[in-house]
């Protein structure tokens, strides 16, 4: 077996697999632990794993920029910034992308976007990660950061902010608790589960982060024509529940030739970072262009 190390770095956790080369989608969790606080903490560990599995190839997911195999800006884990990581682990192949990306990848190899050559995914948890496909290449801009969704505005009167974009403010998971606190629940699953019980206030409280999320994704309809727009993350969850108020809003704001695009559920959910490093780590450097 020609083993690869992929691991889905967040801003607390680290998520750790194995994957033969010739089966990423087969990658298996072997450890889930706190993420490096230092450089060199991150540098001992990766090079300890490489080095104890017999690893040729790492794929790593992490929550920011990356550009090649340069760890560009990651803002919760700022000792990456500026790592190369060809230079720190010499000889060993590098996949090496931001953690939206790489879901997407997972679900274009081995998920919801099989055999597709265009579609866009929206990561919705605490904020909100997103990634495009277009014409079989995961695009990724002239820095790493093309196609940042959550900084979608649609609100003249917005004067933004450097932490998170306006979309984000308006739909994301937070977005969602603060609805809920408002009608008196804890949470935004809570609230989830009452609209998916038929609670008309619940559902109109929904109206509003799903008509900003629908104008959003409407615009990217319009300028990508994807296939597709696969919904990942923890609001993934309430798909049953957003599906129909999000297909109104897209349609709304489409021409006819534009309405009807394919609204799907993410196939490999908390596992997709994993799964995507495992491909990125088997096919390398190139690992953006799936066809």
């Amino acid at each position: 077996m020609s083993a690869v190390l992929a691991i889905d770095l967040g801003g607390t956790r680290c998520r750790i697999g194995l994957a033969d080369r010739a089966d990423p989608a087969g990658v298996r969790l072997v450890e889930d632990l706190a993420a490096p606080q230092s450089r060199a903490e991150f540098l001992n560990l990766v090079g300890g794993l490489l080095a104890t599995h017999g690893a040729e190839a790492l794929g790593l997911g992490i929550p920011g920029l990356a550009q090649g195999s340069l760890c560009r800006w990651v803002p919760n884990l700022p000792y990456l910034d500026g790592l190369d990581l060809t230079e720190a682990f010499a000889g060993t192949a590098i996949g090496l992308g931001n953690d939206a990306q790489l879901s997407l990848l997972a679900e274009v190899r081995a998920g919801a976007a099989t055999g597709l050559s265009d579609a866009v995914l929206l990561a919705i948890g605490t904020g909100i990660g997103s990634a495009v496909l277009a014409s079989g290449v995961i695009v990724a801009g002239q820095g790493g950061g093309a196609c940042s969704f959550g900084w979608a505005t649609a609100d003249l009167a917005d004067q933004g902010e450097d932490v998170s974009g306006w979309l984000e403010r308006q739909a994301a998971g937070r977005a969602l608790d603060r609805l809920a606190q408002g009608a008196g629940l804890a949470k935004g699953h809570e609230l989830i589960a009452a609209a998916r019980a038929g609670d008309a206030g619940a559902m109109g409280l929904l109206a509003k982060p799903m008509a900003a999320l629908g104008a959003a994704i409407g615009s990217a309809v319009a300028l990508l024509d994807p296939a597709a727009i696969i919904i990942a993350g923890g609001v993934a969850e309430a798909f049953d529940v957003i599906e129909p108020l999000l297909h109104a809003a897209v349609d709304r704001r489409l021409p006819p030739h534009l309405r009807g695009v394919a609204l799907l559920p993410a196939r490999h959910g908390a596992k997709a970072g994993l799964v995507g490093a495992a491909f990125a780590g088997a096919l390398g450097p190139n690992w953006r262009r799936t066809s």
